[in-house]
């Protein structure tokens, strides 16, 4: 099992967020992912850089693999990402991966292109995916159809082929992204549900490595734990199909005005005990993830870092 950590583009800016993955590094972790957003999940978050501008310089200061997930097909054409998955792919030759998501209307609503309904953006997606493979193959790709491409080509090419893996939350998202996927991530949620998820992928033919991002709260005292995940994740709670459909961060803010801990803690792992928070990343590990992404909700990410390199991450390895 590799640990990883997760870097939040809606709550910290890219600068800082550049600082906190070089840290990263320094304290152990063996790896890290992104977002991809244009818009945070609620307004106390306050930010959103560009992850692909901040991909090339993680990658150039850090010997992490990185991974990022992204949505193709309304905000990016599909050729755009494949120029840039292929562009940071050849720079960096077996360090970088992206999972391709069917999207939040929350990113995509800004193109004031009409949002479609689920089922119409999975198979823009799938089409998406199938471009996407393509350019990087080396073909010129035209496509009509949900997504439209004429005459695409990259000029670019990376030696290693990078890994486009399917994000999923639910069975039958997983059940459907094995079709295409070089491997699966999800969130933490409780573990007969990943058991479940897992197994879907798997039955349907899923290949490659599986990972799963934690998101976590901890500080010294309960309090200050339960405080900062109330104060960052509270508008992260929504389930489908609320937190693909809403389209901004004032909006997440109203919804999420009268969220309380208990609702929180449906979402986040959070406790002052890096024991339990030890104990629970391997329980829910266990389920057969071979990559974890530690994402600590909170915006201050040192004391994270230096406390979870020093007693889970050599705990959770031995």
């Amino acid at each position: 099992m590799r640990l990883g950590f997760h870097a939040s583009h809606e709550q910290i800016a890219p600068s800082r967020l550049l600082d906190d993955v070089q840290h990263a590094e320094r304290a152990g972790f063996d790896m890290a992912m992104c977002s991809d957003h244009i818009a945070p999940w609620g307004t106390r978050q306050g930010h959103s850089g560009y992850a692909w501008s901040w991909l090339g310089a993680a990658l150039a200061t850090t010997g992490l693999e990185l991974g990022c997930v992204s949505a193709p097909g309304q905000r990016y054409h599909p050729a755009v990402v494949a120029q840039k998955i292929a562009t940071l792919a050849e720079m960096f030759p077996g360090r970088f991966w992206t999972a391709l998501g069917s999207g939040e209307a929350s990113n995509e609503h800004i193109t004031g292109d009409r949002w479609p309904p689920k089922e119409e953006r999975t198979r823009r997606l799938e089409e998406c995916v199938d471009v996407i493979r393509r350019l990087l193959a080396g073909e010129e790709v035209t496509h009509d159809g949900l997504v439209t491409v004429d005459r695409a080509r990259l000029w670019d090419l990376p030696q290693v082929q990078p890994r486009l893996i399917g994000p999923a939350v639910s069975v039958a998202s997983a059940a459907r992204v094995a079709a295409w996927a070089d491997g699966l991530v999800t969130i933490n949620q409780p573990v007969d549900v990943l058991r479940d998820l897992v197994s879907a992928y798997r039955d349907a033919g899923g290949r490659g490595p599986l990972a799963l991002q934690v998101h976590l709260s901890w500080a010294p005292t309960r309090e200050e734990a339960e405080a900062i995940a109330l104060d960052q994740w509270r508008t992260n709670v929504f389930t489908e199909p609320v937190n693909w459909d809403t389209e901004t961060p004032e909006a997440f803010d109203v919804m999420a005005e009268h969220v309380g801990i208990d609702g929180v803690r449906r979402s986040v792992e959070v406790s002052e005990d890096l024991g339990w928070h030890r104990d629970r990343i391997a329980e829910l590990a266990s389920v057969g993830f071979d990559d974890v992404y530690l994402h600590f909700v909170g915006q201050e990410q040192d004391g994270f870092l230096d406390a979870f390199g020093e007693h889970v991450l050599p705990a959770l390895r031995g």
